[in-house]
């Protein structure tokens, strides 16, 4: 993997921090969208923040606008799109959860990668260079568990999002790359909020919990260089790729 442009979104913490400092360490651009700024990524002078809410769909198009005007795409070896933002809450049955929660929870999670896949791939049409999205998916996205449905249900978009427009891609003469990723369970914030929320309404706390006190988290480092990996290496678009087999 040689000199890449690469557009996270969620840099701020936990995964996408880790692995846009690995990018930028190996000289790599990166592009971050996230509310809030991470101080160790700001010391990169090849690091370029935006700040931005994701809930705020609408203007997606003109965040895209805008990381691409700053791109130099003539002497790019490869660009990037990894969809990493998510957010886990509400926690807690449907009939509890009002309305701006699963708004919110489906807009970061499922509307805006979806927005921003859709930029993507029309912004990268017939560039020769090599084009791949990667979107951070979750076993949630298969297996359904009580009171974590809207999470449970933007994993599960994203994973059938990703292999029909993987279906579209391979018809197409220079086909972006687009795979969905399952990190398993990472040591991140969403993971304390979740292990350390009440067992009386949040039914999973105690199996998160459980897969801390028992080792069964794999640190932000080692998703990291998974996810390296995982770049560097050919999928067909559509794949759903699990990130412990790397």
């Amino acid at each position: 993997m040689s000199g890449g442009h690469f557009i996270i979104t969620g840099t701020s913490r936990g995964i996408g921090e880790q692995l846009a400092r690995m990018l930028l360490k190996k000289g790599h651009i990166v592009y971050g969208i996230a509310r809030g700024r991470s101080e160790s990524l700001g010391s990169f002078p090849n690091y370029k923040h935006h700040a931005y809410d994701l809930n705020d769909t609408l203007g997606l198009e003109r965040l895209m606008d805008k990381v691409f005007e700053e791109m130099d795409l003539d002497h790019a070896d490869m660009i990037c799109l990894i969809n990493n933002a998510s957010m886990l809450e509400p926690l807690k049955r449907i009939e509890n959860c009002d309305t701006k929660e699963i708004h919110s929870n489906l807009q970061i999670s499922l509307v805006a990668p979806m927005l921003l896949t859709s930029c993507f791939i029309q912004k990268t049409e017939g560039l020769s260079v090599r084009k791949k999205i990667i979107n951070i998916s979750s076993g949630s996205g298969v297996y359904p568990a009580p009171t974590m449905s809207a999470y449970c249900t933007a994993k599960a978009g994203i994973q059938m999002f990703t292999q029909s427009v993987g279906a579209e891609q391979k018809t197409q003469q220079s086909p972006v790359e687009i795979i969905a990723v399952n990190p398993g369970m990472v040591d991140t914030e969403m993971q304390r909020v979740a292990r350390e929320k009440n067992e009386q309404e949040f039914q999973m706390a105690q199996a998160f919990a459980h897969a801390f006190e028992s080792g069964q988290l794999v640190s932000t480092e080692d998703i990291g260089a998974q996810l390296l990996h995982i770049i560097d290496k050919d999928f067909e678009p559509g794949s759903i790729v699990n990130a412990n087999e790397f």
